[in-house]
């Protein structure tokens, strides 16, 4: 008989899905709330959006308790720079810090999979999407998650980003108005529900314009 050892992993895959879209002077955040394990669902009331500064806001899936300590780390490294510059810092700003922080730790990285969503300096909608090791690219929409393989495809389609390759650069921002984006994001969250069994029980959006933030909720499917 074989002998067989126990396997132990510092992480696992707690699942969800997250959705960003950037509009002229608007940003969409959005993510599902359920948290599983394997098959399990732990619970179905999970926020996985935080904000990070007034005109910034992350989602994150991927390993639950490494996105935890993720976000304490940007609280006070952003708590920090306000004491020193008197300031928040701007989304863009918020984006290079991530994009560190997570470098930082790229020999036993954060597995975590971000979406940073926010205005700019100019009042534009900027969305930066992550990998767990800090390679970042602002973007007009991005997807990250266990659903993030059905949406983004669905988001290509729609919304068909300009190639970062054109000279001069084209606008990353997405042609919606905002109501328009929010009905698009909750109509991939409906699709993806279908077919993903670690996306659903409510979708979480966080809207961001000149009048401040907004958060919407939505019922996806429960089983």
């Amino acid at each position: 008989m074989t002998k067989q050892q126990a396997n132990w992993s510092p992480y696992d895959n707690n699942g969800g899905t997250c959705v960003a879209v950037a509009g002229a002077d608007y940003c969409v955040i959005a993510a599902d709330t359920r948290m599983s394990t394997g098959y399990n669902i732990l619970t179905r009331d999970y926020s996985k959006i935080i904000k990070l500064a007034d005109k910034c806001v992350m989602a994150s899936s991927g390993f639950q308790a490494d996105v935890r300590a993720l976000q304490k780390v940007l609280a006070s490294r952003h708590l920090i720079y306000q004491h020193q510059h008197n300031k928040q810092m701007s989304c863009p700003a918020m984006g290079q810090l991530l994009s560190n922080t997570l470098y930082y730790k790229r020999f036993f990285p954060y597995y975590s999979f971000n979406v940073l969503g926010g205005l700019d300096n100019e009042g534009k909608g900027c969305v930066f999407t992550y990998d767990a090791v800090g390679s970042y690219e602002r973007v007009g929409y991005s997807s990250q998650g266990s659903g993030s393989t059905l949406i983004m495809p669905f988001l290509d389609n729609q919304l068909k980003s300009p190639s970062p390759l054109l000279l001069p650069a084209v606008d990353a921002v997405t042609p919606l108005s905002e109501s328009e984006a929010i009905d698009l994001v909750k109509t991939c969250f409906a699709s993806a529900t279908e077919r993903d069994i670690y996306t659903g029980d409510k979708l979480e959006i966080v809207v961001l314009n000149t009048d401040g933030i907004r958060r919407e909720q939505m019922d996806l499917r429960k089983d």
